[in-house]
């Protein structure tokens, strides 16, 4: 059964750092708090009607991929387990249970991180209008959702809440964050992406495309944040997958679609969202987590 959503956190005595479309991040002095709401957005607008356990869900799934990844790269996990984090914020053991990784503080790269293996989302109308992504030529004649001749690193622009990502080149990338630090990150990218994709292949999930984020801590790179999650990432169950068109998803493309097909525009208020949207988009984010990690929430 969904327990009741959490639209936001506010936990008197502990220093609110930001609050992001879906985390809320609480600064505990030498290390972070991250918090998962139920919050949901689509085209970077954060939806007035949360998923009922998202976040809880999104946290199993990035422990989860943490763990599994960490001989490719650190991350900044130092536990999930609210009974064990820092005593001032134990007295919120209760509400920050299931939904939050404790994890170091890092230098955040100020930009998105997107590996892809197929043609979908911003990617293929990119390709439709010029024929490349981010700068990348492809072949001619490509369909949406078809998997690509080999993957490929695609950053984007870090935007502040409220306003867009923007695609930019891997030497744009390189300019803002310098060129040695860029080829690393580019090389970790593809490497977690390609372990992750054979793994959630085995389960009977296609890993189309993924974002990942980085930092610097103790002057090294670690990953951070969350990871290959039905919000950063699209899932699509390959007993159903074809090209052509946008397929079935275990993600938030499911609200991306509802949300075209109803005549809504980005410029519009966000739209409260049916019941039945709703309940479908959890169950997507759970048949996600039970497939990828075999736990429920």
């Amino acid at each position: 059964m969904a327990t009741q959503a959490l639209m936001e956190t506010n936990f008197p005595g502990l220093k609110l750092a930001s609050r992001g479309k879906v985390r809320d991040i609480y600064d505990l002095g030498d290390s972070l708090l991250i918090v998962a709401t139920d919050r949901i957005s689509a085209f970077d607008v954060i939806m007035p009607d949360p998923i009922p356990d998202k976040g809880k869900i999104l946290t199993r799934v990035s422990e989860f991929w943490l763990g599994y990844l960490k001989d490719v790269i650190e991350n900044h996990l130092l536990g999930t387990d609210s009974g064990k984090f820092p005593e001032i914020a134990r007295r919120y053991e209760s509400q920050l249970a299931g939904r939050t990784m404790w994890v170091k503080k890092a230098r955040v790269l100020p930009v998105e991180c997107i590996v892809r293996g197929y043609l979908a989302g911003s990617g293929w109308e990119e390709y439709v209008r010029t024929g490349s992504v981010c700068g990348i030529e492809l072949p001619g004649g490509l369909v949406e959702a078809q998997k690509l001749p080999e993957t490929i690193f695609t950053p984007s622009t870090k935007a502040e809440q409220g306003e867009h990502d923007e695609n930019i080149s891997f030497d744009k990338m390189a300019e803002i964050i310098g060129r040695e630090l860029a080829e690393k990150v580019r090389s970790v990218a593809i490497e977690l992406y390609e372990k992750g994709s054979e793994y959630a292949a085995g389960r009977g999930i296609i890993l189309a495309d993924t974002k990942f984020e980085f930092g610097i801590a103790d002057g090294k790179l670690l990953l951070i944040d969350e990871v290959l999650t039905p919000d950063s990432s699209r899932f699509w169950p390959a007993d159903r997958y074809q090209t052509g068109t946008s397929p079935e998803s275990f993600d938030k493309q499911f609200l991306r679609d509802y949300l075209k097909s109803s005549g809504w525009k980005k410029t519009d208020p966000a739209p409260r969202l049916p019941g039945d949207v709703i309940a479908n988009t959890r169950s997507r984010y759970l048949e996600a987590l039970k497939r990828l990690s075999g736990v429920e929430v």
